[in-house]
């Protein structure tokens, strides 16, 4: 385990003949992380951590359009998501009424209120970016169902559980959780409704085994308060190839 940072997986509380993908253990894992122990500044820390996701989230659903270009609602998933107002307006941030990427309402943020230990955070973010894309188009393309298909309102259901949202970027990380999870839980014209008809299997665990390890090595109180419990058994992350500066 030397070099290596550890999470814990919990036992798989599913029941029935459903197969259970790898990846949706690590979004339990994510979401079994000890968000409730967060300060202000480490919120800021996972939102400077979840940009670098929100790149490659973008950089994946281009992909998917890319590949299946008559299709209609990745066409209308990529209106939602990119070059959109629904993030407008947010002080300092967005105008009413403006158009923009939502990685970019993220940059903004930070460009407001930098987080601490940025130089560290961005190093690491180069290398998960380096990650995830080297991982195959498809798998890429096809990661969009697991994320809009309830994965990531999964995940910013628990970052809503830290408990102190103080500054402006804090405040603004607040707003772009809670308008996703509002962006993906309706049932009709929501996004997780646009998204679901892409195939889902293990190819995309990668992703997600990136984000978690993301995650924990640039806030590494998220996983202090987990790994003592016995009845998790421990999920290995990247060679820790980054050091703090």
């Amino acid at each position: 385990m030397h070099g290596m940072t550890a999470l814990t997986r919990p036992a798989d509380a599913r029941s029935g003949d459903r197969h259970v993908f790898g990846f949706e253990n690590v979004i339990d894992e994510i979401c079994g992380m000890a968000w409730e122990q967060l300060d202000s500044d480490e919120v800021l820390q996972v939102a400077h951590a979840y940009y670098y996701f929100s790149i490659q989230f973008r950089e994946n659903l281009e992909i998917a359009c890319a590949l299946r270009p008559g299709d209609r609602k990745l066409k209308a998933l990529c209106a939602g998501e990119c070059d959109t107002d629904n993030l407008s307006p947010w002080p300092e941030i967005a105008a009413p009424g403006e158009k923009m990427n939502h990685d970019e309402f993220m940059r903004r943020l930070l460009s407001l209120q930098p987080s601490a230990d940025a130089e560290y955070i961005e190093v690491l973010g180069a290398s998960y970016l380096g990650r995830v894309r080297a991982v195959d188009k498809m798998a890429r393309a096809c990661s969009i169902a697991s994320y809009e298909d309830g994965g990531l309102w999964r995940v910013f259901t628990a970052m809503l559980r830290a408990p102190e949202w103080h500054g402006a970027g804090q405040r603004a990380f607040r707003f772009f959780l809670e308008q996703h999870i509002r962006f993906d839980t309706d049932d009709e014209v929501g996004h997780g409704s646009l998204s679901r008809h892409l195939p889902t299997s293990d190819a995309i665990l990668p992703l997600w085994s990136a984000f978690a390890a993301l995650l924990a090595l640039a806030v590494p109180r998220l996983v202090r308060g987990v790994a003592s419990d016995p009845a998790r058994q421990p999920l290995v992350l990247w060679p820790a190839a980054v050091h703090r500066l």
